[in-house]
This record gives C-alpha cells, structure tokens and sequence, in this order.
C-alpha cells in the first residue's frame, strides 16, 4: 500500500497534471493563441467550445445536488449564477454566445449544437456522466483545471488581439470575468480535495480525475485539430467554414 502524501506532496501532483496535461499544450491552442488560424478555423473553436460551455452549468448542477450541507451548496451555487446568469441576457453562457455573434455564427446554430463534431459532443457529455456517476470527491477534482485557466485565458486574449483582426475586446469579454472567478473556484475545490482525500486511494483519485479532465479538454481540441487543421476530415453535419 503507497503511504498517504502528505498536503504539500498532494497539492504538488495535483498540480503537475496541470503541468504535463492541460490544453494549453495542444497544438490547436498554439496555433489559435499564435495567430496562425484563419477566421474559419476559430470559428469552428468557438462553436464546439459552446458544447462544452453549455455542460458547464448542467455538472454544476449535479455537483450541487449531490452536496451534503447547505453551505456547501450555497458556495457551489455562485458557479450556476455565473455560467446561467440570474437573469435572460446574462452570464457566462451568453458571453459565450456574443463571441460566436462576434464571429458571425447565428447564435440559433451555435445553441442548436447541430453542428458540432461528434466527438466534442462525446467529451463534453462524458463529463457530465463523470460528475454523475463518479463520488463527490472525483466530481469536485476533476473541476480543478480551473486552477490552470488563468495563465491561458490570458495568453488566448493577448494572442487573438495581436493576431486577428476579426476579434475585439467586447467579442473576447466572455474571458474578462473568468480572470477572477476561475482562481476563486479553483481555490475552493483545491481545499476541499487536500482536506477530504483522506486515504491515498482517495488521493490517487482525485489525480485520476484531474486526468480524465484533461483527457476532455484535450480530445475536444484533437477532434478540431484532425477536422479544421489537417484537410478533409470535416465529418457529416459538422460546421464547414
């Protein structure tokens, strides 16, 4: 039996698949934060990224829903608040929407998802049945990329800025909040792994999990890659520029 890491030693793992395995290495990102796609190709990005949005709040549900105390439930609700918003016209999901507005998607289409690759929709669902199916601890774990986001929400804005002329400030504006609710949610849900993985097998986890979430993220941006980079393999009813 591999003995208990210690919080350090635990946070530091944790922290590593961040490191060897967050999306900001794929070369999908390189060549969207470099400038290097045409306005197509982003296009396409941001239309599939909506699957994977619009999951956002639906595991935020679950996990609330499966929560044992009222506090801890009021303190993952704000995440529902800040992807659906309070209100029609507000929220995450929406900036979401004005970006593809901003890039002249009809947002009827973006929503409808009927042009999204298959397999971002596979990802993006595999997640939701992650969160459903897997125990609160992995639920709550594989939420932890958001402590990864900042760094690449803030090289993507600075990069499409500088390398498309078809983006904007006001287009990018989904990112602007995220700055700061991404490190707050990220802080919460680190806490809570270091201080409820109380067994190494708890612990190996909550690794596991972070890994399948970057297994999501980096399988939605390989499906972009093989169907808008490499020619020809744009598959049946997905988007085509």
């Amino acid at each position: 039996m591999s003995a208990l890491l210690s919080r350090g030693e635990f946070e530091a793992r944790l922290r590593a698949v961040g490191a060897e395995r967050y999306h900001s290495l794929h070369p999908f990102h390189r060549l969207l934060h470099d400038g290097k796609l045409n306005k197509g190709q982003v296009q396409a990005w941001a239309l599939n990224r909506y699957i994977y949005q619009a999951r956002i709040p639906v595991k935020d549900a679950i996990i609330v829903s499966r929560l044992p105390t009222a506090d801890l439930r009021r303190t993952w609700r704000v995440r529902l608040e800040d992807h659906d918003g309070n209100a029609p016209g507000e929220g995450g999901l929406e900036r979401w929407l004005k970006l593809t507005d901003g890039l002249g998607l009809d947002r009827k289409v973006v929503a409808s998802e009927a042009q999204a690759l298959p397999a971002t929709v596979f990802a993006a669902d595999a997640y939701v049945h992650f969160v459903r199916d897997r125990t609160v601890l992995e639920a709550i774990a594989s939420s932890l990329t958001e402590m990864f986001s900042p760094t690449i929400i803030a090289e993507r804005v600075e990069g499409m800025l500088r390398g498309y002329d078809f983006v904007s400030k006001e287009t990018l504006s989904y990112f602007n909040a995220r700055m700061t609710q991404a490190p707050r949610d990220a802080d919460f849900a680190l806490n809570y792994c270091l201080e409820m993985a109380s067994t190494r097998a708890e612990q190996d986890a909550c690794i596991a999990a972070l890994i399948f979430k970057c297994n999501v993220l980096w399988s939605m941006l390989d499906a972009l890659h093989h169907a808008y980079v490499e020619p020809g393999h744009v598959p049946p009813g997905a988007f085509k520029p």
